[in-house]
C-alpha cells in the first residue's frame, strides 16, 4: 500500500522506497531519503510498506506501476527476493538498503551495510550493473508446481533446516548466534537423503546427501566461503553437496569453510584455491539448470526464507536478468 503517493513530475526524476516497517528505522530512511532529494533536484519520493502477508511483491508491483526512475528496497534478503521476482522483468533498478540478518547479496556485492545515508546516496546517484536471477519451480507432494525466484542461495538439509526451525524472535535479537541450536542438531544427527539429480542435460544420477546448496553468489557472513567460484553476473548456478562421514567429515567441512574465505581475499590465495583438491566431504559442481527428484519430502529455503517440502526441484538461471544501482566507486 502506497502511503505519500505522490506521482512523478517532469522537473526532476522520482525513486520508489519499498520498505519493511519492521527491520527498517523508518524515520532515519525518510531523513536520508529527503536529503538525497534535495541535494539531486530529484521529485518527493513514492512510498510502499510490505505487510505481514506479503513480504514485498504487492508492494513492489504497486512501486513498479508508478514508473519510477529506481526502486529502493529497505529489508533483508527474504524481502529483496520478493522485491526483485516482482519488478526483474520491468527493467527498472532496484538499490539495496541492507537491514536484514545475513544481507547476503548485499555483502557479496560489497555494498554498505549500516551507513543508510551513504546506501540512499548511491541509489540517487549510482551506476546499473545487471546480475543473474535464478528461479525455483517446487513440485509439492500433491504434484503442485510453485516458480519463485531467489538471488542468494537454495538449500535443501541443514540449510533449510535453518531457516525453518530458527526462532524469528531470537533471530532479531541475536543475530546469526540463533543458529547455533538446529545447526547443531542436524550435525549430531548427520541425517541424510536420497534422491536423483541431473545437471544441464547430463544424465541422471543417484546421490546420499546432507546438504545441498545451489547458489548465485558465494559468502556467507564471517567471510565464510561457501561457493568459492560463485559469481553474480556468470550466468551459471554453483552447486555444492554435503556428504560427512562423521564428526571428521565436519571438521573438514568447518576448516574448508574458513580457509576458503581467507585464500579469496588475495589473487595468489585465490591460485591456491583453485589447486586445492576437493573434499571428499563436499563435492562442487556448476550449470545453468539443476533438476532433482527426492525419495522423501524434503524442506527447501530461498534466500534465508522457508518455503515449505517439496519433492522435486528445477533451479534455473537467467543471465544477467536483474538490473541493480550500484555505488559509482
Amino acid at each position: 500500500m502506497a502511503d505519500d503517493a505522490t506521482e512523478p513530475t517532469p522537473e526532476g526524476r522520482v525513486a520508489a522506497i519499498v520498505h519493511n516497517p519492521v527491520k527498517v528505522p523508518v524515520a532515519k530512511l525518510r531523513q536520508a531519503v529527503e536529503q538525497a532529494e534535495q541535494q539531486h533536484g530529484w521529485a518527493p519520493s513514492l512510498w510502499f510498506e510490505t505487510g505481514e502477508h506479503d513480504a514485498g511483491a504487492h508492494a513492489a508491483r504497486d512501486a513498479a506501476a508508478q514508473h519510477p526512475d529506481v526502486i529502493l528496497v529497505a529489508g533483508g534478503d527474504g524481502t529483496v527476493r520478493a522485491v526483485a521476482e516482482a519488478i526483474h522483468e520491468t527493467g527498472i533498478p532496484l538499490a539495496l538498503l541492507p537491514a536484514g540478518t545475513g544481507n547476503l547479496l548485499a555483502r557479496n556485492l560489497r555494498l554498505p551495510l549500516t551507513d543508510l545515508p551513504r546506501a540512499v546516496a548511491s541509489a540517487f546517484t549510482g551506476t546499473d550493473r545487471q546480475v543473474d536471477i535464478a528461479f525455483a519451480a517446487m513440485r509439492a507432494a500433491d504434484d503442485t508446481i510453485t516458480r519463485k525466484a531467489f538471488l542468494v542461495m537454495a538449500g535443501i538439509g541443514l540449510d533449510a533446516k535453518m531457516a525453518a526451525e530458527t526462532d524469528p524472535a531470537l533471530k532479531s535479537r541475536i543475530g546469526w548466534g540463533a543458529y547455533v541450536d538446529p545447526i547443531a542438531r542436524s550435525i549430531l544427527g548427520n541425517a541424510q537423503f536420497g534422491l536423483r539429480y541431473r545437471i544441464d542435460r547430463g544424465r541422471s544420477r543417484a546421490l546420499t546427501a546432507h546438504t545441498i546448496i545451489v547458489g548465485n553468489v558465494g559468502t556467507l557472513t564471517a567471510n565464510l566461503l561457501l561457493l568459492p567460484d560463485a559469481v553474480v553476473d556468470d550466468g551459471l548456478l554453483d552447486v555444492v553437496v554435503f556428504k560427512p562421514k562423521g564428526a571428521w567429515g565436519w571438521m573438514q567441512i568447518a576448516s574448508r569453510f574458513t580457509t576458503n574465505g581467507m585464500f579469496q581475499a588475495t589473487r595468489p590465495g585465490r591460485w591456491v584455491l583453485r589447486k586445492t583438491p576437493d573434499l571428499n566431504a563436499l563435492r562442487y559442481t556448476q550449470g545453468h539448470r539443476f533438476e532433482a527428484r527426492f525419495d522423501e519430502p524434503q524442506l527447501l529455503q530461498l534466500d534465508g526464507d522457508s518455503v515449505g517440502e517439496i519433492v522435486g526441484i528445477s533451479l534455473t538461471i537467467v543471465h544477467k536478468g536483474l538490473t541493480l544501482r550500484m555505488p559509482r566507486s
